[in-house]
């Protein structure tokens, strides 16, 4: 018979491993990711409207979005196509180039200060002040016409009241805004004012008039003059000027660039014949060479639905007029939810043919054309800010299945939270905005990333210092420091060699370490499948690090190197896949914050400052040992502190000595190094301090006592030590007998002087002693 082999059974698995699940805009849950088409990910990004500098908002959303990329391609190895638009002919962006195109066609054409340009300034910031400021201002301290000069000083002295100021910002949410550019208007017609007076009329004097009133400036340059700038490349020059900082802002944030990138100038064509297509299947009118999506047929339609997202917003008209613009026109619509398709372009806007006249596409049906373009009919996942969910969103989703006659364009949405900066929300419409440039003055994009990687990517941010100088900063030096040690023992353990020891390296630490990597592994799976809880994976590697810095701790010191490595290259590969690190891969870590323009390394630059405090340091020990002083040895040690605290310090080496006698080397950056030092210094600056005023303190009071033995016992009961008259005679030893009547003591009064009159001999005792001790030291 033939040898058969035994029967084999599937495993059964004991824990299985977890679904992703992604909270679903459409369902408000979170729901199991299911692809369309296996590990295909067909994936929009609604990118920047590009009229002004980036700030802390795009930071918040397209970092976070780039996390959530990663981890869809980089941990859970989906094949993500990832399309961004770049949205470059909207009404803001046509507004600010036109507001900046007249301001320096003004700049240009003027030459002198003169009395004309003042005047020019002086009714457009009376216009100003009764049109904007006027809004937020109560009707009592509105200033008729007229008088807007001379009651302004009283508006300046009412807006310090924080009151009223905020029943302003109650009535127009804008109004300190408009308050501030009116202000910095004010004060300019002043100062030009004076140099007109003084007869120094230079065009740099003009110049900073116009500069500092262009705000107030533009509105009035744009009523009279806007609708003369025609030119295509004011419009176009101003949008790519902008998205060119954008994407150098989001290079410095280590944001990776999209698969595929779009322009609405771009797809005005595909636009034209997407609006048609909607139109063609009833979803769409024609209003005066515009075009309007019919909410209220798509509504009423089978299998369609309008407002998936946010269907109690239909009625908001701030949200929809918002959504509109503020150049689109608002009649001849036939619901007020009705949103533009096709704008007819007034005198002052861009414009493209169209079946409807020249006009120019409206906002939100750029992003269905362009997605639409790539992806076809139907998407795996839209992003965007949440601020975008009504109307853009849902007027994205209804004009998409409009034209495309399916029910559903996007299976799962999307939405990253709000930003507010110190408990405040940000608005670039409102300018109380941080750039990303100013931001990153004062945090690096790494402690950027980690302050969004521990909050839910879908919830509100609340940035402020002490997050980024408590749980960020502790965060970073965590691992920095764990990295560092792990370095340092690897290096260590390389330059001495195996120790072949015959011993079993596997006991209880590291089958208890082991099991914790097993774990943590479990855990940071589960949190990022729990709707991407970076949380709770940044939680997750924390404790672990925890465990294996006990570890590192073991008593003996026998560590089993290669696990060590296992679990600092495994936590330093989760931070990379989060984009918290640069360098070559393989590094063990993070990886250092290196800029891209670093290449080769010069091998002397680099090693030749450290060769020299070497060198340096030899130098001073052959200098002690030739010398051969009685203190030789505590000298050599003050040489070697010197070494570890002063001279290694700016070069970022931390020699950190361990009870066996050897120092465990470090590198550190030195920045963090010299302020490790300073604490520790500013530190034992405050002990001495404290120790020396504790010192002066009962050095004062001992003297406060010896003054007080100053007086010898004979004299103390007598004038001037004690009022004249208090007694009337006193024994040899200068003891009362009677008080200042002639009457003798009573006995409690006499027994009482009798205890002062011994505690004042113990003084002047003491005090005699200290004197001849001063006069011995002198």
């Amino acid at each position: 018979m033939a040898v058969q082999q035994p029967p084999w059974s599937l495993p059964t698995q004991k824990s299985p491993e977890p679904t992703l699940k992604i909270y679903n805009s459409l369902t408000r849950t979170k729901t199991e990711f299911v692809p369309i088409s296996g590990r295909h990910v067909k994936w929009y990004n609604c990118g920047p409207t590009v009229y002004d500098a980036s700030h802390m908002g795009h930071a918040r959303n397209y970092v976070t979005q780039d996390v959530l990329r990663r981890i869809m391609t980089d941990y859970f190895r989906y094949d993500v196509h990832f399309v961004m638009n770049i949205t470059d002919i909207d009404d803001k962006i046509i507004i600010g180039a036109r507001h900046k195109h007249l301001i320096s066609t003004l700049r240009s054409q003027t030459t002198a200060l003169s009395q004309a340009l003042i005047d020019q300034v002086i009714d457009a910031w009376i216009s100003y002040v009764q049109s904007k400021v006027g809004k937020g201002l109560p009707t009592a301290d509105l200033p008729p016409a007229g008088s807007e000069r001379a009651q302004w000083p009283q508006l300046v002295e009412r807006f310090q009241d924080k009151e009223w100021r905020l029943q302003g910002l109650q009535k127009d949410e804008k109004f300190e805004m408009h308050y501030k550019a009116a202000n910095v208007t004010y004060n300019a017609l002043l100062a030009a004012e004076e140099h007109l007076k003084s007869g120094q009329t230079a065009t740099e004097h003009a110049h900073a008039l116009i500069d500092q009133a262009k705000d107030v400036l533009a509105l009035t340059l744009d009523k009279q003059f806007g609708s003369t700038v025609s030119d295509h490349t004011i419009f176009r020059s101003l949008a790519a000027y902008w998205e060119s900082e954008f994407f150098n802002d989001m290079r410095r944030l280590r944001v990776r660039e999209p698969d595929t990138l779009t322009r609405v100038t771009e797809y005005v064509p595909e636009i034209v014949s997407f609006v048609e297509g909607i139109v063609k299947n009833g979803y769409g009118y024609e209003v005066d060479g515009s075009v309007y999506f019919d909410t209220r047929t798509f509504d009423k339609a089978d299998d369609h639905s309008y407002a998936k997202l946010e269907p109690w917003s239909k009625g908001n008209r701030e949200l929809l007029e918002e959504g509109e613009g503020a150049l689109s026109a608002t009649t001849g619509r036939r619901s007020a939810a009705d949103f533009a398709l096709w704008k007819a372009s007034k005198p002052g806007e861009p414009s493209w043919p169209s079946p409807w006249g020249p006009g120019r596409p409206g906002w939100h049906i750029e992003c269905s054309v362009m997605a639409s373009a790539i992806f076809g009919e139907n998407m795996d996942i839209h992003s965007g800010g949440i601020d975008l969910a009504f109307p853009h969103h849902d007027n994205e989703m209804a004009q998409s299945e409009a034209y495309h006659n399916c029910p559903a364009w996007v299976n799962y949405f999307i939405h990253t939270g709000h930003l507010h900066i110190e408990g405040l929300k940000m608005s670039k419409s409102l300018k109380n905005f941080i750039t990303i440039d100013e931001i990153l003055q004062k945090y690096t994009a790494r402690q950027l990333r980690l302050a969004f990687l521990t909050q839910l990517w879908n919830a509100k941010v609340d940035f402020s210092e002490s997050l980024m100088t408590g749980e960020v900063r502790g965060i970073e030096i965590t691992f920095n420091n764990f990295f560092t040690t792990v370095k340092a023992l690897v290096s260590q353990a390389e330059a001495e060699g195996p120790q072949l020891d015959g011993k079993n390296r596997f006991q209880q630490p590291e089958r208890e370490l082991t099991d914790s990597l097993h774990a943590s592994q479990e855990a940071f799976r589960a949190a990022l499948c729990d709707s991407f809880n970076t949380p709770e994976a940044i939680n997750v590697l924390r404790e672990l690090v925890s465990k294996t810095n006990v570890y590192l701790k073991t008593p003996g010191g026998n560590l089993e190197m290669g696990l060590v490595q296992r679990v600092a290259r495994w936590v330093g590969d989760m931070l990379r896949m989060f984009g918290l690190g640069e360098g070559e891969t393989a590094e063990l870590g993070w990886g250092q914050e290196r800029s891209a323009s670093e290449g080769g390394v010069n091998r002397e630059e680099v090693l030749m400052p450290y060769l020299r405090t070497l060198s340096s340091f030899r130098d001073g020990v052959r200098k002690l040992a030739m010398a051969k002083g009685e203190s030789a040895l505590k000298d050599i040690l003050a040489l070697s502190d010197k070494l570890r605290d002063t001279d290694l310090v700016p070069l970022g080496v931390a020699l950190d000595d361990q009870e066996d006698g050897k120092a465990l080397v470090k590198l550190v950056p030195p920045e963090e190094l010299v302020k490790a030092r300073e604490e520790k210094r500013a530190l034992a600056e405050a002990k001495a301090a404290r120790k020396a005023a504790s010192a002066e303190a009962e050095l004062q009071k001992r003297l406060a006592a010896l003054e007080k033995g100053r007086v010898p016992p004979q004299e103390l009961f007598r004038p001037p030590n004690v009022p004249a008259g208090t007694y009337g005679s006193w024994d040899d030893n200068g003891l009362p007998l009677t008080d200042g009547d002639g009457k003798e003591l009573s006995k409690s009064a006499n027994k009482k002087v009798q205890k002062e009159w011994t505690l004042q001999k113990k003084r002047h005792e003491d005090f005699l002693e200290w004197q001849k001790q001063e006069q011995q030291g002198a």
